[in-house]
């Protein structure tokens, strides 16, 4: 009563001055009159639910519950219908202002309109009082109700705010069972809900003359899941923050410019959250590309790009972002080490992973529990460079290099099962096979389910002959990795030796049954040559790129030469071409389905010529032709089937064209040795042998042929020495061999 009293005397005392004209003295006194009413247009939430003045009027007892509910339903109802007065407000006050700016006369703009304190209390205290009561549903209904009206300038900051609130209940609040269309009424029961406040929902029940306008119109686009509204949100709060940013380094415009990153960041973890459970990493990687030019010095947006970009598969520009993580906490060892995983595997870049792998162990006691995985990555850089080196004196320095390194890993972490495998698997390519066994022994006994392991130690035993022994390690770790085809691929080498040529086909049709299985995808020649080859894009993407498959280089050595990657690229862009130029249609979508399905097909091939039976072999690669018609691989193969019906100038002309795609395809050049060799060209077929013992130094049968060609041209005593190497690399040769695993951090 006293504040009434005090109210009425303020506003007597305003008249009074208003008659006299002492103009001077209102404002104090109309200042004086809006505190006392803010002390007072706030009432019903401050007053107490036990207060006496809201107590029972009968008994004077404090209110009910139902009391209790009716009174929070009549404090929402006054913020809902304050809230929907304040739009219209300001929509009408934009119309005007909007009409003054037209005519000459000078007038407030729209821009001169600020949210006041109820202004702003209106529209945002409805939905914070449902929330705080559990009501998730109406506080939902009440965001849609704000966010569908007209937009004005005034409230654009306010609609950012509750879009990105509503996108972050929409993520974390809301499963795809309790979501509901924005154009339909909330339900009455739902599991967002506190179940103690069951049946006691709040309903509208006041009315307006007028309510603010809302959009309306034939194409507006409607959500149909929580998802799909959440990502609508928060692209038109990404849009807002990058329109209002605020950029400026002056020190005045400091905090400004540090409201503006915050809100902009929070917009953008929330993409990553909604992208990223699609698997949208393309659209991610475009939307924090955006967000660079508030990035200046800003690590957790530089860090969260690169991951973008990784997930992406671009790798190139992945590998630029990381520099400038690492520029930004250089003494954090993973950002170096993501670095080196991408450049050891998609880009092939040696040179830049052995800098980023130096750079983690020179972190030294900064990152003592890194430094292991830095020898790792180091010891792999030069496990590969081997690979690629020309020159066997190359080859064998960077193989003691890369022993070296994983010694040093595997001394440092004992119990990392990875430091274990790839020094075993580093001994076994340098034919140290008895050393190999017992590090992989020791891998499987720190991880006895790992699939690279068991492949490795199914190898080795095939490099000691035990040829039985290995299938039956390929059979057990095929029963925990069924859909593996590395372990598929050994399985038919070795089904074709121990059990005969017909188990081995069985495997490759239970590999073909698989890959429709597991890709759902069309293969073009189950239903004619003119059918569409996809007919739709492969639902996950992720689940494709969690398969670790050789590179289609060489199905049989899973070689990733950098001459073979460039002949890769080489393969799908003519394979590209020339499909265009048949009835086929071109692929469309990731290469690894049809590179798998090229080299299951390929492995076919290989077993019917193993039987002598040419035209199923000529089947199976036609096959593979269809789709890549250029790959060596498939070149390579219509070679051995030529050699197969005797033709040797047709099978000459294959092998030539397949070492014009890749000069380095080691089986290509041994074959086409042994022709020119047939066609007394000795000269030019010991050249070409030669050129294929400098690019693997441990393939028996090109030793062998090499032995062949020097004693028909009568050097006997090197000739012994070709034959000797090639017995005793023989004796340790494995079925496939051990680079078909592949080499990645």
């Amino acid at each position: 009563m006293t504040a009434r009293k005090s109210g009425s005397r303020l506003e007597t005392e305003i008249e009074r001055c208003r008659s006299e004209s002492q103009w001077d003295k209102i404002p104090e006194l109309v200042r004086q009159l809006s505190a006392k009413l803010i002390s007072n247009g706030l009432c019903l939430e401050k007053v107490p639910a036990a207060s006496p003045s809201l107590s029972n009027k009968n008994t004077g007892s404090p209110l009910s519950n139902r009391n209790t509910t009716e009174r929070d339903q009549e404090i929402i109802t006054c913020y809902e219908k304050s809230g929907d007065i304040a739009l219209l407000y300001l929509q009408e006050a934009e119309k005007v202002s909007g009409i003054q700016n037209r005519s000459p006369k000078p007038g407030p703009t729209a821009q001169d309109q600020e949210l006041g304190y109820f202004l702003e209390t209106g529209l945002q205290r409805a939905h914070v009082i449902h929330f705080k009561n559990g009501n998730l549903t109406q506080g939902v209904s009440r965001f849609r109700e704000i966010l569908r009206a007209v937009e004005t300038r005034t409230t654009q900051n306010l609609r950012m705010t509750i879009a990105r609130q509503l996108a972050e209940i929409l993520l974390r609040g809301m499963c795809e069972q309790s979501y509901w269309s924005p154009l339909e009424d909330p339900p009455t029961v739902s599991p967002l809900d506190d179940p103690t406040r069951q049946g006691h929902t709040h309903s509208k029940n006041y009315s307006l003359s007028r309510r603010p306008r809302v959009y309306s119109g034939e194409n507006l686009f409607c959500p149909q899941e929580n998802t799909e509204e959440a990502l609508l949100l928060l692209l038109i709060s990404e849009s807002m923050a990058n329109r209002d940013a605020v950029l400026s380094r002056i020190p005045e415009h400091n905090n400004d410019r540090i409201i503006s990153l915050q809100s902009a960041s929070v917009v953008y973890d929330l993409l990553t959250i909604a992208l990223g459970r699609r698997g949208q990493y393309e659209m991610l990687s475009e939307c924090l590309e955006r967000a660079m030019k508030f990035a200046f010095e800003e690590f957790h947006l530089w860090y969260q790009l690169a991951l973008s970009l990784m997930a992406a598969g671009k790798s190139a520009r992945a590998v630029k972002v990381l520099k400038e993580c690492i520029r930004l906490k250089p003494d954090d060892p993973t950002i170096p080490l993501l670095a080196v995983k991408l450049c050891i595997g998609p880009l092939h870049w040696l040179d830049e992973g052995e800098c980023f792998a130096k750079m983690v162990i020179d972190m030294g006691e900064k990152a003592v529990e890194f430094r292991a995985k830095g020898y790792l990555a180091i010891g792999l850089v030069y496990s590969l460079k081997a690979t690629d080196a020309s020159l066997r004196s190359t080859q064998e320095e960077y193989q003691r290099k890369a022993l070296g390194a994983f010694q040093r890993a595997q001394s440092l972490s004992p119990t990392d099962h990875l430091a274990a495998f790839y020094l075993a698997l580093q001994l076994a390519v340098s034919r140290q096979i008895p050393e190999a066994l017992g590090y992989v022994r020791q891998a499987l006994q720190l991880q006895g389910d790992d699939v690279h392991s068991l492949h490795l130690l199914a190898l080795l035993l095939s490099a000691q002959k035990h040829y039985h022994d290995g299938l039956n390690i390929i059979e057990m770790a095929l029963s925990e990795y069924p859909e593996n085809f590395n372990l598929l691929y050994t399985k038919v080498k070795l089904e074709a030796m121990c059990r005969g040529p017909e188990e081995a086909l069985l495997t490759c049709k239970h590999m073909l049954q698989i890959w429709k299985s597991f890709y759902n995808l069309t293969n073009p020649s189950d239903s004619g040559r003119g059918s569409s080859l996809l007919d739709r894009a492969i639902a996950d993407r992720r689940q494709l790129n969690a398969m670790t498959l050789p590179d289609f280089s060489d199905p049989e050595t899973g070689s990733v030469h950098a001459t073979s990657i460039a002949a890769s690229r080489v393969e799908q862009a003519l394979s590209e071409v020339a499909s265009s130029l048949q009835s086929s249609a071109p692929k469309h979508g990731p290469l690894h389905p049809w590179m798998t399905l090229a080299q299951i097909w390929l492995h076919a091939a290989e077993v019917y010529i193993g039987m002598s039976k040419p035209a199923e072999a000529t089947a199976c690669t036609q096959e593979a032709a269809n789709l890549f018609p250029t790959s060596h691989n498939v070149l390579y193969m219509r070679g051995q089937i030529a050699e197969l019906r005797g033709n040797v100038d047709e099978a000459k002309r294959w092998y030539e064209e397949a070492l014009s795609i890749n000069p380095t395809h080691v089986k290509t050049m041994q074959r086409l040795g042994l022709i020119l060799h047939q066609l007394q060209r000795y000269s030019l077929s010991e050249k070409v042998l030669r050129d294929a013992v400098q690019v693997n130094s441990t393939a028996h049968d090109v030793w062998n042929s090499l032995g062949e060609v020097l004693q028909a041209q009568g050097n006997a005593a090197a000739a012994t020495e070709c034959f000797l190497t090639a017995l005793e690399l023989e004796a340790s040769s494995p079925i496939l061999p051990f680079t078909i695993i592949p080499r990645a951090l």
